[in-house]
């Protein structure tokens, strides 16, 4: 693994703590000798990882829409910054330079691009391990419903045992590193039903 994706808010959120798990995450992913692959932004948490990642010596990759870099406010200070046209081709190329997928808290987009990557693995468009970073419980109501779409057999136990999920930056890179993807084809139910 040499890269890692993180979805987070282009704000700081209400708790200070948010912030100080940014920064902490930013830290033990160049202590793991791992790229920050981000939406390119330098205000919120975006910004805090990304500052963070670069003083402490990391490597910073940012990739931001055209319509974006004024809104979210460009990083110039990065490693590289990708100015790519739309939201589809930010999130394609974020994939392609990631290893795996990391979701700190954030609101609606930080939510759509986890949801979107969490479905890619279970559909078996890339075996790379998805996560989230659960901050002070911030994903509980998540995870909650999750089980819930297990219970109500919208989805099968395999595919949330996918999700690698902890509170703590280090010990979150470490499942990422030891993930092994789940072997069982996604239809081999409804085919051998047929």
């Amino acid at each position: 693994m040499k890269s890692v994706c993180v979805y987070c808010g282009s704000s700081n959120g209400v708790k200070p703590l948010y912030a100080e798990a940014a920064r902490a995450f930013g830290r033990a992913l160049v202590e793991a000798d791992l790229a920050l692959v981000y939406g390119g932004g330098k205000v919120g948490l975006m910004g805090v990882i990304a500052d963070t990642v670069m003083a402490e010596g990391g490597r910073a990759i940012g990739v931001i829409p055209e319509l974006l870099v004024n809104k979210e406010v460009g990083h110039n200070g990065l490693t590289e910054l990708h100015v790519v046209p739309d939201m589809h081709q930010r999130k394609k190329m974020m994939a392609d330079l990631s290893d795996a997928f990391v979701a700190m808290p954030g609101g609606a987009g930080t939510l759509e691009e986890f949801f979107e990557v969490y479905t890619w693995a279970q559909l078996g468009y890339h075996q790379k391990p998805v996560a989230l970073l659960n901050i002070d419980g911030f994903y509980d109501p998540l995870i909650k419903l999750l089980h819930h779409t297990v219970e109500e057999g919208f989805m099968r136990h395999t595919y949330l045992d996918i999700l690698q999920i902890d509170a703590d930056p280090a010990g979150l890179i470490g499942k990422l590193q030891r993930y092994q993807p789940p072997t069982a084809d996604k239809w081999a139910i409804r085919r051998e039903a047929v």
